[in-house]
């Protein structure tokens, strides 16, 4: 069963024991009250199985045929062809009669161990401006480093720098830690005051990113 499938049976038994009804089950489930009955009708009558698609494990109707497949992937592993792009290729194949979609090329390409899985290229950020006062905002992060050059453990510096003025505070600690942002943020609003916004990356010891469990929407919470 997927995520989905496994959050619906837990709905389910919820539904069965009466510690919830069909309404909110399918607010839970963000479907409409109609979808939450067919549903519970099928669990009543298969049990768990009953919340499986139906088209778990069948072959597409839009599937293309085995032969055409075969052909395409061997064609385009000929070394004339070693440069080209699915799209290119797929160009290349509807000359000779073969129509296949280029996503579909690179899909069976993947599959078949063919097609190389190249990395997008980051988007540079955009430049901004710097705030105009000190205190407007304060960057915190950890940097990394073998700091004292085999001599001790590795170790990791917070720092915490003004955006407006580069005025820096920095600690070294064993770890990046929720404590450690903690302490060095500690030091600096006791020298500078609170500043009016930090700026931190995404890592998870500065903000959730997660979503809630299937045990915190019953509870209302946040993750």
């Amino acid at each position: 069963m997927s995520r989905k499938e496994r959050e619906r049976m837990t709905l389910m038994v919820g539904v069965q024991k009466r510690e919830l009804t069909l309404v909110q089950a399918a607010q839970l489930m963000g479907v409409c009250y109609r979808q939450s009955k067919r549903l519970w009708k099928r669990y009543q009558a298969d049990g768990d199985a009953g919340l499986v698609h139906r088209l778990r494990g069948r072959p597409s109707a839009r599937r293309k045929p085995p032969a055409l497949r075969a052909a395409a992937l061997a064609l385009y592993a000929q070394e004339r062809y070693a440069d080209f792009g699915p799209t290119l290729m797929a160009e290349q194949l509807a000359k000779q009669k073969l129509v296949v979609d280029h996503e579909t090329l690179r899909r069976w390409r993947m599959a078949a161990g063919q097609h190389p899985v190249r990395r997008r290229k980051q988007q540079h950020r955009q430049w901004r401006e710097r705030k105009p006062s000190f205190g407007a905002m304060v960057q915190l992060d950890g940097s990394h480093h073998d700091w004292f050059e085999g001599r001790g453990p590795r170790c990791v510096l917070m720092v915490m720098v003004d955006d407006a003025t580069n005025r820096m505070r920095a600690r070294f600690f064993p770890e990046e830690t929720t404590r450690a942002s903690y302490d060095v943020s500690e030091g600096w609003v006791r020298q500078h005051g609170v500043p009016a916004s930090l700026y931190v990356d995404r890592d998870s010891i500065y903000r959730c990113e997660g979503e809630p469990s299937l045990a915190e929407q019953l509870a209302g919470r946040e993750p």
